[in-house]
């Protein structure tokens, strides 16, 4: 599960660490795009692995698309199609990978960073991480729709329409992320989040992952309905006989994952 050569991965006490790795700003390339889908779907395949955190090496998360490279990527007919629907899925499958994943805003998170960022469950940031959409100043169209998953209306707006930044120390203050801290606090809070969810039942994290998803657009009445069935199944599961036992006995419980 090692053969990626823009992505960084290792695993540790059911935590997978994904770590962007394409210098030097870790723009979205074609083989980043490709190697990213292609690991999230084989982590939400790895039964051992029960969350994921994703960040970026270096001084930057991810700069955006790879706009030296999109030349080599759009040569004739049907490359641009081809080329949108890889960029969407990469985004899909982060979040619709099964394990939550906690995004460790490393530095700029800008365009496809941004979306990338907006398609995680959790979010933490370093004082050293932003946001934007910069493509208005590239000629370009970015993430808005997966940006509006995270600002309100004006907010929005004026980073599509003006490519400003928004800082770490902002995105907290805005309710955005989780915390802003010091870099080098940066993955050791990610990673005690990630741990935390880690510890819970694995078909708890992913059904409440999945069901959060399917939720998200439905009326209150159809999503809380939707809730509540996924509740009864999971209701049926060991691991949610073993979470009431646990509860009652007042001792830590031992999933099985089933």
């Amino acid at each position: 599960m090692h053969d990626y050569t823009q992505l960084r991965l290792a695993i540790e006490d059911h935590v997978a660490v994904l770590t962007l790795d394409s210098p030097p700003v870790n723009a979205l390339t074609r083989t980043l795009n490709d190697e990213l889908t292609l690991a999230l779907d084989r982590l939400s395949e790895t039964d051992a692995v029960r969350a994921i955190v994703l960040t970026g090496h270096g001084r930057v998360f991810c700069a955006g698309a790879d706009l030296k490279g999109r030349a080599e990527v759009l040569r004739g007919p049907g490359d641009l199609p081809a080329h949108s629907r890889r960029t969407r899925e990469c985004f899909h499958a982060i979040r619709e990978a099964a394990q939550p994943v906690i995004a460790a805003i490393n530095g700029p998170a800008l365009g496809s960073g941004l979306a990338m960022v907006a398609s995680a469950d959790i979010l933490v940031a370093a004082e050293t991480a932003s946001l934007g959409l910069p493509e208005v100043d590239v000629g370009l169209l970015g993430g808005g729709r997966h940006a509006m998953r995270l600002f309100g209306h004006s907010r929005l707006r004026r980073l599509a329409l003006t490519g400003m930044r928004l800082s770490g120390e902002e995105l907290y203050r805005l309710g955005v992320v989780e915390a802003c801290v010091p870099s080098e606090a940066l993955l050791p809070t990610a990673l005690e989040i990630a741990r935390t969810v880690a510890a819970k039942s694995p078909l708890s994290t992913r059904l409440g992952k999945h069901t959060l998803n399917v939720i998200e657009e439905l009326s209150l009445r159809d999503g809380y309905r939707y809730e509540q069935d996924m509740t009864a199944m999971l209701a049926k599961t060991d691991d949610a006989r073993e979470a009431q036992a646990a509860f009652r006995e007042k001792r830590p419980a031992v999933f099985s994952g089933r």
